[in-house]
């Protein structure tokens, strides 16, 4: 197995470091826009099996060149959601594998925005799939950890633990802080307005998609690890347009504890338009230039793979399920992955929330490189075997849990 990472920021460093402890490829290729991010996440490896590389990831062409220049066999996307498509495209092109934490972007209704979907998360990619089983080739999408690791505990709920399944609610939520600073995301920003401020999408049964209002039916989640009660709002994620299509529930939702803080900043931004990507003109002492006001917002902010060092606390991902168990009796578990930001510096050198999203695709590669997890076509983590999975995941010294919650507190 040859690997391309396409992007050197925090989670495909991440991804890169976690790969060095294990031995089930022959090269990792880290490629990014700024070659010095690439050449400095491999570097810090002291690994032979690692190479780096520039690449444009808004470029096909320059992704289906650099596949075929190394014969990659397998792409893992670690770069912002504006980029999915050329890079999805350009693995395609090559004949390799391809894999992505986050999908093609969405486009909300210009009528109805907090009612009903316009395009969805990853449309885009599944309009493709002909193309991909026609090739012979799996585009594995939603691979992260969320989406991807709530939806390996989809599947297994499905298949281990219910019989009947009412709602998939995936539920994250941390207690993290980053020392001196008042706000300082822990994740992409980019990324992070555009799910959060973007419609948020719920499915049922009964009435298909829809949307809501950002950050619409609070609650409040009691998350293990330490991190305790925490309120959780509605937010646009994968895991609702995936986990449907492959498990069998009555609802499915997505919500995240943001916190009331983060909320107002989100809100802000939006309310004086920082949040746009379209490009507007300023002034500069150059001379006029085009900006996108999320960019700038971006540049002002610290790099969250910048911020282990600074970060206290744990972040918890999982998947809430209610329903009726194997033994015909009514059931509630959380099924959570929670990493220690102490931990995660320790051991490979990356902040926690970064190092909980890179290890999941790495675990993935690992399963397609021993034939374990097989496929054609765009896949979403659902279509597969979860036990291997959480097997695997134990093997990187980071088990998940489970816990029996009591259905008649709800």
């Amino acid at each position: 197995m040859r690997i391309l990472i396409v992007g050197a920021g925090g989670v495909g460093t991440a991804a890169a470091a976690i790969a060095a402890r294990r031995d089930f490829f022959a090269e990792i290729v880290v490629a990014d826009q700024d070659e010095a991010r690439a050449v400095a996440a491999v570097d810090r490896l002291s690994d032979e099996r690692f190479t780096s590389a520039r690449v444009d990831a808004s470029s096909a062409e320059g992704v289906t060149d650099l596949c075929r220049e190394h014969g990659i066999t397998h792409v893992l996307n670690a770069v912002d959601p504006r980029f999915v498509m050329p890079v999805f495209e350009g693995a395609l092109a090559a004949g390799a594998d391809y894999l992505d934490m986050a999908m093609s972007l969405s486009q909300r209704d210009p009528d109805r925005p907090y009612e009903v979907p316009g395009v969805m998360l990853g449309d885009e990619q599944f309009a493709r799939n002909d193309a991909w089983e026609g090739a012979g080739r799996l585009a594995l999408v939603g691979i992260g950890v969320e989406p991807g690791l709530s939806d390996v505990f989809a599947r297994y709920a499905a298949d281990h633990l219910f019989s009947d399944i009412d709602e998939l609610g995936t539920r994250d939520g941390s207690n993290l802080v980053v020392e001196g600073y008042e706000f300082a995301p822990s994740f992409s920003i980019w990324t992070t307005i555009e799910e959060c401020l973007n419609p948020p999408l719920v499915w049922e049964r009964d009435r298909g998609f829809f949307t809501t209002e950002p950050f619409s039916e609070p609650e409040v989640f009691d998350f293990p690890g330490g991190i305790g009660p925490v309120e959780c709002v509605n937010v646009e994620h994968e895991e609702v347009v995936l986990m449907p299509r492959e498990v069998d529930a009555k609802r499915v939702t997505f919500k995240y504890g943001l916190g009331a803080d983060f909320i107002n900043v989100l809100r802000t931004l939006h309310l004086v338009g920082l949040d746009a990507t379209d490009p507007v003109r300023v002034s500069t002492p150059d001379g006029p230039a085009d900006v996108s006001p999320r960019d700038v917002v971006a540049a002002c902010l610290p790099d969250p793979a910048t911020l282990g060092d600074r970060m206290r606390g744990a972040t918890c991902a999982g998947l809430w399920v209610t329903g009726t168990g194997k033994d015909g009796q009514r059931r509630e578990v959380y099924l959570h992955h929670v990493v220690d930001n102490e931990w995660s510096m320790a051991r490979d050198g990356v902040q926690c929330v970064v190092w909980q999203t890179a290890v999941n695709p790495i675990i993935a590669l690992e399963l397609l490189a021993a034939g374990t997890w097989r496929g054609v076509g765009v896949l979403g983590p659902e279509a597969f075997d979860s036990v291997p999975f959480l097997d695997l995941l134990e093997a990187h010294d980071a088990p998940w849990g489970m816990e029996e919650r009591d259905p008649q507190r709800r």
